[in-house]
């Protein structure tokens, strides 16, 4: 670990940019749920289950995707794709492809509807690791339903399914055949949309007219939600890209800070906030973590960032519990517990059968739910020493890259075509 000294800590909520307006507690509205942080505060969520076991409902979706699903109110909405591109399907037209945005009953898994949106080509050929064409998670308010489908656009529907505007981001296909797979965040009257791979751009658009409020230049190599941290009262938007994560203004879009991370690897995961501490993973070798102080101006390196690490993920978020960060290393199946205020590793444990893991982790409870590419999921225990409570499967030959989602009690599990939700029927 290196480690630099700061001043005194300053303690302030956090707040993160995926807060949806009026959203209730039972909501889970973007990315990684209430707040951004893959925390949950239900409890009793199922710790046992199996592909016939303790399963509420399973839906048919309209498409393949990797997109997680949100739930506001009693609906849940998923991106999908068709037509061109599917896992397992070779040739086709390009023409073919339609993506999708279709909503679910929360109780029951009824489709209550699905709108189409056509693609804009020429497309990306060749996705690398079939992430296909409905990676990015919508986000949702009270009102209306936000959807990113890269150098097609950003839509916005209201609850019934009605089209109401559509915004161009930026036209640039990724020539590392990585696609578009940035979350939506929403903060105030504003989508937040990372357009790094089509325009190397952070954009704010107004939630009821679509219309471009401001954009940040600059944004290269990053595949993440922004998120935010509140300081003195004052609300900053990070955003973290290769080497560097920056503090934005959310009222105009300028950059109010900067600090080198010295991670040398584009930006997948997710940062977190807590107290005004900004943690950021990233990267598969070197320096793969750091923690900065929010709320300074210029290059804060020397003065507002607290410490590196070598130990990390390159896709997969953390969460912070407690005063420690908990994650898993999408290559490894290796659990890690950090102590946040210094970065040292508490454990780093591998875990026995985990394989390949995108899927970013959620906590409730006590629990840390971790989910793999093959649908196993491990709940370990949310606390400084490791320990694995349970393991379950939802059978064999699943490719599982969404991150779960808190509904009511009950877990839902995007399977690319299909959703599974888990816990008891009603």
């Amino acid at each position: 670990m290196a480690m630099r000294s700061v001043g005194i800590r300053v303690l302030v909520a956090q707040l993160f940019v995926s807060i949806a307006s009026r959203a209730t507690a039972n909501d889970w509205p973007a990315l990684r749920g209430p707040g951004g942080l893959g925390v949950s505060l239900e409890k009793s969520l199922p710790t046992k289950w199996s592909a016939t076991g303790n399963i509420a409902w399973k839906a048919d979706l309209p498409g393949a995707g990797v997109s997680s699903p949100i739930v506001v109110g009693d609906r849940i909405f998923v991106t999908c794709f068709s037509g061109f591109g599917m896992p397992g399907q070779r040739g086709g037209n390009m023409s073919d492809l339609v993506r999708h945005v279709a909503c679910l009953d929360r109780k029951s898994g009824k489709l209550l509807w699905t709108k189409e949106v056509p693609s804009k080509l020429p497309e990306q050929v060749g996705m690398r690791e079939d992430h296909g064409y409905a990676s990015s998670t919508p986000a949702a308010d009270s009102e209306r339903v936000y959807a990113f489908f890269g150098v097609s656009g950003v839509f916005a529907f209201d609850h019934a399914g009605k089209q109401l505007w559509h915004a161009d981001v930026g036209q640039r296909l990724n020539p590392n055949k990585w696609g578009s797979a940035a979350a939506l965040g929403l903060y105030g009257d504003l989508v937040l949309v990372n357009a790094s791979s089509e325009s190397d751009s952070l954009i704010a658009l107004n939630k009821k007219t679509g219309k471009e409020v401001w954009r940040t230049p600059g944004i290269r190599e990053s595949w993440h939600m922004p998120v935010a941290a509140s300081v003195d009262g004052k609300v900053e938007i990070i955003i973290a890209i290769l080497g560097k994560v920056f503090g934005v203004d959310p009222s105009n879009g300028e950059k109010l800070w900067s600090c080198n991370t010295d991670i040398g690897w584009y930006m997948v995961p997710c940062p977190v906030v807590d107290g005004g501490i900004v943690f950021c993973l990233g990267g598969r070798d070197g320096t793969v973590g750091m923690a900065v102080r929010a709320g300074g101006r210029g290059d804060v390196t020397r003065t507002h960032r607290l410490w590196t690490s070598k130990k990390g993920s390159n896709v997969t978020s953390p969460v912070f519990h407690d005063g420690h960060l908990y994650w898993m290393n999408d290559q490894r199946g290796v659990a890690y517990c950090a102590e946040a205020k210094s970065g040292r590793v508490v454990y780093e444990e591998r875990i026995p059968g985990a394989s390949q893991t995108y899927a970013s982790p959620i906590l409730a409870d006590g629990k840390i739910y971790y989910t793999d590419r093959s649908g196993k999921t491990f709940i370990v225990a949310a606390r400084p020493s490791f320990e694995l409570l349970g393991q379950n499967s939802l059978g064999n030959r699943l490719m599982v890259n969404a991150s779960p989602t808190v509904a009511d009690g009950r877990l839902l599990m995007r399977v690319d075509r299909h959703l599974y939700c888990i816990g008891e029927a009603r």
